[in-house]
């Protein structure tokens, strides 16, 4: 077999690699027809081989947990190219751990779904694995991957990485709302990562956590007080993301600062607008998320990396800013 055949049922299940939610957005958007038949050859209940030597290049893996409230945290993992490993094609091996005052340490526990997206910003590249963790480590942690799937490099903007060396571990700053430095930061981002879950026994196979990423011209992202205003631009149409705040609206966002290293972690409440004149304003949406934020953290130098001046990805001048 080549290494370019897609088979025609790589979920190899006989429910929908879909839940509910998933479901009801594609029928909203229109295309939950056609999502039918290429969910099962996108989405695969097993690694392919060009996945796992992706995984295991990468010197970072951002992760979606949900803590024992059911509250969604994205995050950021680090290590030497090769801390993922895959011992076979359902399993992957993570060699770190969450730093001190993560919240999404609270949700890295045996059984406990979690989210997986390894993305190579310099070229755009980025692949999803999502199941359970099966067993913890002091220096790690053992996922059985339910959900493999890759996504476009759309929207994806290339920096190039500069390890420096990890200071001590500045204690986290927490609050229940954000600050004007919170606000400067979302304000000007051109990334972001996206947590969220759909954990009910009913979604079986196609629920758990999930992370995703979304990016846009420094702009994209409207802050007015504690909410913030997403435009969600023309995608694979999987609709994990939205899906899973159709049936459960806590999210986590995690914004990075590629210059300190700090991270911004945020507990939010999601919702959809799928159209009026917000919608219409706004260059390329496709319809809002809104996020109101309950719960501020930051780490502060915590990315044991800093990165070049982005270039932005080329379909972005098709999109516009608020």
């Amino acid at each position: 077999m080549s290494e370019s055949f897609v088979p025609l049922d790589g979920w190899g299940r006989a429910e929908s690699p879909f839940h509910a939610g998933e479901i009801a957005i594609q029928r909203r958007a229109g295309v939950a027809d056609k999502m039918a038949p290429h969910g099962r050859r996108a989405i695969r209940s097993f690694m392919p081989e060009q996945h796992r030597l992706f995984f295991a290049q990468l010197p970072f893996l951002v992760a979606g947990t949900v803590d024992r409230t059911g509250q969604p945290w994205a995050t950021i993992l680090t290590g030497r190219p090769g801390f993922v490993a895959t011992p076979d094609d359902r399993t992957l091996t993570i060699g770190a751990r969450p730093l001190p005052g993560d919240p999404a340490a609270d949700g890295l526990e045996t059984e406990a779904p979690i989210g997986l997206l390894g993305i190579e910003l310099p070229t755009r590249r980025r692949n999803r694995a999502n199941g359970v963790v099966t067993a913890l480590a002091p220096d790690g942690f053992t996922v059985a991957v339910w959900q493999s799937f890759g996504n476009c490099p759309k929207y994806i903007q290339a920096r190039l990485p500069e390890p420096v060396e990890p200071g001590s571990v500045a204690p986290p700053e927490v609050a229940a709302e954000l600050s004007e430095r919170d606000r400067a930061l979302i304000a000007s981002a051109d990334t972001f990562f996206l947590a969220t879950a759909h954990t009910a026994a009913e979604a079986g196979f196609a629920g758990g956590a999930d992370v995703s990423h979304r990016g846009g011209k420094p702009g994209f992202v409207r802050v007015d007080g504690n909410r913030l205003t997403v435009p969600d631009f023309v995608g694979n149409f999987l609709f994990n993301t939205l899906g899973n705040l159709l049936v459960e609206p806590r999210t986590g966002l995690l914004f990075p600062d590629f210059a300190t290293g700090d991270l911004l972690y945020l507990a939010a409440t999601g919702e959809m607008i799928w159209d009026g004149p917000e919608v219409e304003r706004f260059q390329g949406a496709e319809r809002l998320t809104r996020f109101n934020v309950t719960r501020v953290v930051r780490l502060p130098g915590a990315l044991p990396f800093r990165w070049s001046a982005p270039n932005y990805s080329p379909v972005l001048e098709r999109t516009g800013i608020w």
